[in-house]
């Protein structure tokens, strides 16, 4: 039987799985089966398992927290920010589209989305910081593709620049939103 990792919310163990599953495959987590245990939903796609609680699961929901609350144990600060900048990009192909022309393959919801995502990824780098530091401890990257960002692109990885990354995000969804209200 596979280990199995420990999710904050079933968005977390989806967006996991895309991130490590089949060398990053896009998409992969559309394969993945989800099964009820007495514990939690156990999100599997081929020998990966994520136990997500539902005790996790519900209180992220009610506290809005779109990939749990706490620290994630399946995705490390590097990979928080790698999540963030596809979901960026996402994000500002869809919205030209969308402007463009609204009733084209993207939907508001789809960019909406794409940029609450962004926003979310980055709120969980930054929950890695110690308080008051300015930048990530080494030993806070224990993937492969995290260290690779934090060697890579050190500059990426601080707290103001994530700051920064975080208010242009925010503004980017606030701006969306204003300028494409769809109608009640």
């Amino acid at each position: 039987m596979p280990e199995r990792g420990l999710g904050r919310s079933l968005v977390e163990a989806y967006v996991y799985l895309d991130l490590v599953a089949h060398d990053g495959e896009p998409g992969a987590s559309r394969r993945a089966t989800l099964t009820r245990e007495p514990d939690g939903i156990v999100v599997s796609l081929g020998a990966l398992e994520i136990l997500v609680p539902y005790e996790a699961e519900i209180g992220a929901r009610e506290e809005g927290a779109i990939f749990g609350s706490g620290l994630s144990e399946l995705i490390d600060p590097g990979q928080w920010i790698l999540i963030a900048a596809t979901y960026t990009s996402r994000a500002l192909e869809g919205a030209l589209f969308y402007a463009a022309d609204p009733s084209g393959g993207h939907s508001y919801e789809n960019v909406e989305a794409d940029w609450s995502f962004a926003v979310g990824a980055v709120e969980e780098a930054l929950k890695f910081f110690p308080p008051g530091a300015a930048e990530l401890p080494p030993d806070t990257f224990w993937t492969e593709s995290g260290r690779s960002v934090a060697e890579s692109e050190p500059d990426r990885l601080t707290r103001r620049k994530l700051e920064s990354d975080l208010a242009l995000y925010r503004r980017s969804l606030d701006d969306f939103r204003r300028l494409h209200a769809e109608p009640e």
